[in-house]
């Protein structure tokens, strides 16, 4: 496991959740790609499924000028790294693993790949590819030691340029490493027929993060650095008392001569560029597959009705999504003692 220092403050990072996101009207401008809304162009209606094993997203929109629109399209994957102060992985994702296929009513189409530097929203490609450095610099597990092996005032000057982020130690040997993350976007360019509807739908393999074991055991989350974390979970994942219940009463229910072992599984999605069309969403609709009956699935939504075993379903009218979508589940195990 390769592990990059970015701060003087030690913090625990597990595996980092990659967020896929919703469709939204892209241009190029000075200084990258922008994200831009667009008011001829509604989005009807949203049918969302997630689970560990596959996302499903199917859109309709309606043109609603008087001629004919061709705009691009930009399905944005999150930029990586994604934690500041240590970060750790236990492998990086891989974008090509995604399997991602998009259809438009019904037909396959193609898309390309952009991949950009940001340090904060800031489009520094340029500058990066000046330096021969790639933009996504974390699959170079030595990257990080040969930018800190550079002359002092080489990595001054990147300090200056904001490419670096640095600090001084208790020796006053000054510290540094990449500030920029590489974020990849999948771009298409996308007809849409005056006073007509089109239908384009995506599908693909989500890239999950997690951790084996991880703080919802009872022993861990009451501890000082446990009640910490626990506050972060019910703000990240809406884990609440009765959850937590959920998870002592499984953990507990254990045949002789074994141990029941817990890990965590985490899914993100990016529900808040689909506010960059015209108007709300009219109809939306969200199912959560938590993947096994045994599972325990928690997220932040309200209006959540159980549908079958394993799924979950929320659906909303005239949504304006203001949020992302974090999903946290809860897979348990036996081990034999």
């Amino acid at each position: 496991m390769k592990r990059a220092l970015l701060t003087a403050a030690t913090a625990l990072a597990f595996l980092a959740v990659p967020a896929t996101a919703n469709d939204s009207e892209a241009e190029w401008a000075l200084g990258g790609l922008v994200l831009k809304e667009n008011a001829d162009i509604s989005m009807d209606s949203e049918d969302l499924y997630i689970s560990a094993k596959e996302v499903r997203v199917a859109y309709r929109y309606t043109n609603h000028a008087a001629t004919d629109r061709e705009v691009v399209i930009a399905f944005p994957l999150p930029a990586l790294p994604e934690e500041d102060g240590y970060f750790e992985y236990e492998s990086y994702p891989d974008w090509d693993e995604l399997s991602y296929e998009t259809t438009v009513n019904g037909q396959k189409v193609d898309f390309e790949i952009h991949d950009r530097a940001l340090v904060g929203t800031r489009d520094v490609t340029a500058l990066v590819e000046a330096e021969g450095w790639q933009v996504h610099w974390y699959r170079d597990y030595n990257f990080a030691d040969t930018v800190q092996a550079l002359p002092e005032g080489e990595k001054q000057r990147l300090l200056d340029a904001g490419l670096l982020t640095g600090f001084k130690d208790d020796y006053g040997v000054l510290r540094v490493a990449p500030a920029w993350r590489g974020q990849r976007h999948l771009l298409r360019v996308q007809n849409f027929p005056a006073g007509k509807s089109v239908t384009v739908t995506h599908r693909y393999t989500p890239i999950i993060g997690g951790s084996v074991g991880g703080m919802l055991y009872t022993a861990v989350r009451e501890s000082d650095y446990g009640r910490e974390a626990m506050a972060e979970y019910r703000k990240q994942w809406c884990i609440d008392d009765s959850f937590l219940a959920g998870v002592d009463r499984k953990l507990a229910r254990t045949k002789p001569g074994h141990t029941t072992h817990m890990s965590e599984t985490w899914l993100g999605y990016v529900l808040s560029s689909g506010a960059n069309w015209r108007g709300p969403i009219k109809h939306f609709r969200l199912v959560v597959d938590k993947g096994d009956t045994n599972n325990l699935v928690s997220f932040c939504m309200n209006g959540v009705k159980k549908i079958a075993p394993t799924q979950f379903e929320v659906v909303k009218t005239d949504f304006e999504p203001e949020g992302d979508l974090d999903i946290l589940i809860a897979q348990f195990f036996e081990v034999e003692d």
